[in-house]
């Protein structure tokens, strides 16, 4: 009998990965990196590739209403994520590398534990494709991809 991998859920949100993005260059079309500081409320996309480097306020109008809105750092660049693959009509994506690995590491285990759940965790979130043990082999390799990517 094969041993358990076992997974606790660490009720992670998107939030707790989306201030460190890796997105597509918008120059270079290489991999850059999106990064917000919370407190200066600034956001900035630069890539080493090229040498592209932005910073906006993350203070911004929104239907009239001014704010230091919570995005995940491609958003304020309108810049495409760097780690996304597609799969069936659907796409695996990830904000960056810890992000991937807790994917990763949820979708591995074939024992998950769940504790405390609040209905806004990352992992209930999620599309029924990745807690199905059918498609476990198939996103793992594609999660491989994205890492060596």
């Amino acid at each position: 009998m094969g041993s358990s991998i076992r997974f606790r859920d660490e009720n992670k949100t998107a939030l707790d990965f989306q201030s460190d993005v890796i997105v597509v260059c918008p120059k270079c079309s290489e991999k850059a990196f999106a990064k917000v500081n919370d407190t200066e409320k600034k956001v900035r996309l630069f890539c080493d590739n090229c040498g592209y480097n932005k910073e906006i306020s993350t203070i911004v109008s929104l239907y009239g209403v001014t704010g230091n809105w919570q995005w995940a750092a491609h958003v304020y660049f309108q810049a495409e994520l760097w780690l996304k693959i597609p799969f069936k009509d659907d796409e695996i994506f990830a904000y960056n590398y810890d992000h991937l690995g807790y994917l990763e590491r949820y979708i591995t285990a074939n024992l998950r534990e769940h504790k405390d759940r609040t209905h806004f965790t990352l992992l209930e979130k999620l599309p029924k494709f990745y807690h199905e043990a059918k498609n476990r082999k198939i996103l793992l390799k594609l999660i491989r991809k994205l890492k060596n990517k």
